[in-house]
């Protein structure tokens, strides 16, 4: 008996990259070229993110003030607003989004004056699909463990009579 051939499923270079639904994650793309920011939402929407696209920095400052994102990927070259002012806004307005910088220019110079601005993850373009997902799924997991190490355990109850941080004693 022959040994079953492999379907492309069962192949991780053919087989279609995507990971199960989740209506949480919400990810902004902000690029100014069209053919970009279309790739990268389909891509996205394709492995089961809801992805909306900005076309600058400016577009892409009011769609954060009106939902909440859980990632944020956008390139650094745009007209109006750019990448890295873009994330000195969400910075500055203690906005707590991961960000990836995905750009075919880097702003070293900028970034090493101002370590705080720095991206969760920077992407060269050009970039393929399976990295764009790669950098996607590693910023959520990253941003993902880092607030649940923040976060009270879902037992934890404060402890009655006892005084909590920010609680005032009479």
């Amino acid at each position: 008996m022959s040994p079953p051939k492999n379907t492309p499923a069962d192949d991780p270079v053919r087989s279609p990259v995507s990971c199960p639904p989740n209506p949480r994650q919400r990810i902004l793309v902000v690029d100014d070229e069209l053919q970009i920011r279309q790739v990268n939402t389909v891509a996205l929407i394709y492995s089961g993110y809801h992805a909306d696209a900005a076309e600058d920095g400016a577009v892409a400052w009011d769609a954060l003030q009106r939902t909440n994102y859980d990632l944020l990927v956008t390139d650094y070259q745009m007209p109006k607003v750019t990448g890295l002012e873009l994330i000195k806004k969400i910075h500055a307005a203690r906005m707590e989004v991961p960000v990836i910088l995905a750009s075919g220019i880097m702003p070293e110079e900028e970034l090493t004056r101002c370590p705080w601005l720095q991206p969760n993850l920077t992407l060269l373009k050009p970039y393929g699909f399976h990295q764009l997902l790669a950098a996607v799924k590693q910023v959520l997991r990253t941003f993902s463990e880092a607030r649940n190490q923040t976060a009270p355990p879902p037992d934890w109850q404060p402890q009655v009579g006892q005084p909590q941080v920010g609680q005032l004693r009479r």
